[in-house]
């Protein structure tokens, strides 16, 4: 690994993405009604997908090979979330979880965020993340830390600070109620990205977010019927969790004790 030549941290320096994928980019953003993205953000996302594919044939970022596919599986399941964010009037939010920057650099973007905070405890990923943020230009309101959610809630200075966390593919709905509502002021919204048929899972969250402050629980659909590009995403839907009220101390519980006691 030591004898490994350096990762590339300029997009224009990897390969370039096949016409195909910039065309299904833009019909699925139309599709989504985000015609409107800020300028320069349609360029830093699809330079942020060719920088995710040259880094991740060295370092496992992402499954998903194939510009296309990560098109729809990576760009579009993420930016589906900015019509909601946008109608709540999040321009402030922080990313649990963030892997190779889907959603939350992909967020930060879109919106456009004022300032976010990229949250992942794999090194090698808040390395990857770090590069990214500067490549799209926005390193100056978006930034990175390589730390676990429970330190991150032990910290005064993040603790129900912010209005919005999102997360996608980390874990469990109630896992997620306690590891976000730590983080979220009074008000704050937790947006995490699912699939449809989530009856059990919502019923073992409400415990949870009645002890963290309580709230209410919104499941939003996927625009239906999906066009083209989004096909493949139709059991996709967000989760939208309004919290209500302070939350206590001594949340979220360790690792260990989570697993021994689950909701």
């Amino acid at each position: 690994m030591r004898d490994r030549a350096p990762l590339p941290a300029d997009p224009s320096l990897c390969p370039p993405l096949p016409p195909t994928t910039s065309a299904r980019f833009d019909a699925g953003c139309v599709a989504l009604g985000l015609g409107d993205l800020p300028p320069g953000a349609r360029d830093g996302i699809l330079g942020h997908l060719r920088l995710l594919l040259a880094w991740t044939a060295a370092v496992n970022l992402t499954a998903i090979r194939d510009p296309d596919a990560a098109v729809t599986g990576h760009l579009l399941d993420s930016l589906a979330a900015v019509p909601l964010l946008r109608q709540a009037g999040v321009r402030r939010f922080l990313d649990l979880g963030s892997g190779g920057g889907y959603p939350g650099l992909l967020l930060a973007l879109a919106l456009p965020a004022d300032a976010a905070l990229l949250v992942d405890s794999i090194a090698k990923k808040a390395a990857f993340l770090r590069v990214a943020a500067t490549a799209a230009g926005v390193a100056e309101r978006v930034a990175v830390a390589a730390v676990r959610a429970e330190a991150l809630a032990a910290d005064r200075r993040e603790r129900e600070r912010w209005p919005a966390v999102t997360v996608r593919a980390v874990a469990p709905l109630p896992d997620l109620v306690e590891l976000a509502f730590p983080l979220l002021v009074p008000g704050g919204l937790l947006l995490a990205w699912k699939r449809a048929g989530l009856g059990d899972e919502r019923a073992r969250a409400l415990p949870a977010i009645a002890a963290l402050g309580g709230g209410s629980v919104e499941i939003v659909p996927f625009p239906a019927p999906l066009p083209a590009p989004l096909a493949g995403l139709e059991d996709h839907v967000l989760v939208a969790i309004r919290k209500e009220g302070r939350t206590g101390g001594g949340w979220p519980r360790p690792p260990a004790e989570r697993k021994r006691r689950p909701w």
